[in-house]
């Protein structure tokens, strides 16, 4: 059996650990095993599930604590003899793949889940670091077209040398539940409204504030509109504040935090992701997959597409022309809502499927003579 150093970095609840984990769930555990390597300060990791699955958890010491957090990360590498690493940080990943490289890792592997934004500060180090994406890794993996191009280049894509791994869900356990739906609207109060959804932090990457804006808008084109949030992060304050400023505060809820959020993705009415970037973002999918119809930026990938539910709306576009276009799709779609998992299946989306693929990569890697082999 092959054991992988998976490096996990801040792992909270949220996209990468579903993408994670989705892909771990449905590997061939007997052939390929996953080791995770997570910062102490992550709030998200699914320890009992990872355990049950016969993998490993290893914490180390934050990025913040730079060198405690390299010796740690080194000494896991080399005292368990990987042959195979797989980092999920993006830029950052230069760091875990130089350890690899000198603890003597046959086959690293630096995947690109997200770009950034050179405006937000956060990310200022994601572009400081992207020219050096390619030192010591020697597999590139994206999950998208688009994350790969921005973050080793279009001349390394373009060569074949990064492989693409989509964002993948459960299509069978996200496909639209009737009864799911009227029991969650039913215990919320919801049955005579219009829920506008959102799920994700509350940070600038998501444009929250910009979603209040629109929703502001769609609520004086409907009287019975309501926006449900349900995330974390260090804008709420802000939101808030906008909320109030517009006298909507009783057409908001924010519900803060949750884990079981499948059941709102069969309450809602229609999903909003007006973000800054994203790679490709898992919310999106799982969206599309039971039957909502999701209104993307322009600024996400059109890979995110599983469905004809996808629509695409510009961020130089005013708040009150997204309110036009997101209103008049809702209206004519909520009488056929259905699920859409066979659609998410077929365009290449189901991780049951993928995660075998991502297994024979993994293995082919390994009897390649190099440590890396093209991944058409």
């Amino acid at each position: 059996m092959l054991r992988i150093a998976v490096i996990a970095g801040v792992l909270h609840s949220g996209g990468k650990r579903n993408l994670i984990m989705e892909y771990y769930r449905h590997i061939d555990r007997t052939k390929v095993q996953y080791d995770f390597i997570c910062d102490s300060d992550s709030n998200g990791i699914p320890e009992e599930e990872i355990k049950a699955l016969g993998g490993r958890v290893y914490k180390v010491a934050p990025y913040k604590n730079l060198i405690i957090h390299l010796k740690d990360t080194y000494k896991i590498l080399k005292e368990n003899k990987y042959e195979v690493m797989h980092a999920f940080d993006n830029t950052l990943n230069i760091f875990p793949m130089f350890l690899g490289r000198i603890a003597g890792v046959k086959v690293r592997i630096s995947e690109s889940i997200s770009k950034g934004d050179k405006n937000e500060k956060k990310t200022l180090i994601k572009y400081a670091l992207r020219p050096f994406s390619h030192w010591f890794a020697n597999c590139y993996m994206a999950n998208s077209i688009d994350c790969g191009i921005w973050q080793f280049g279009k001349k390394t894509y373009d060569k074949g040398e990064v492989s693409i791994f989509k964002t993948v869900i459960n299509a069978d356990t996200n496909a639209f539940d009737d009864k799911l739906r009227e029991s969650t609207r039913k215990k919320f109060g919801w049955e005579n409204k219009v829920i506008y959804g959102f799920i994700g932090r509350y940070v600038p990457q998501k444009n929250p504030l910009f979603l209040i804006d629109i929703f502001n808008e769609i609520t004086k084109k409907q009287e019975n509109a309501t926006l449900v949030m349900i995330g974390f992060g260090e804008l709420e304050n802000e939101m808030h504040d906008r909320i109030q400023s517009y006298g909507i505060t009783d057409r908001v809820m924010n519900l803060g935090r949750r884990d079981d959020i499948n059941q709102f993705y069969n309450a809602f009415d229609t999903f909003l992701l007006p973000s800054l970037y994203e790679g490709m973002p898992v919310v999106g999918i799982e969206a599309q997959c039971a039957g909502l119809p999701i209104f993307f930026s322009k600024n996400i990938t059109e890979e995110t597409t599983a469905s004809e539910l996808a629509h695409y709306i510009g961020l130089e576009e005013s708040p009150v022309i997204w309110a036009d276009k997101i209103v008049k799709v809702v209206e004519d779609y909520m009488p056929k809502r259905r699920s859409y998992a066979a659609e998410v299946k077929i365009n290449g989306f189901d991780s049951k499927s993928e995660a075998l693929r991502m297994q024979s990569f993994y293995l082919a890697q390994i009897n390649s003579v190099d440590g890396y082999e093209r991944n058409s």
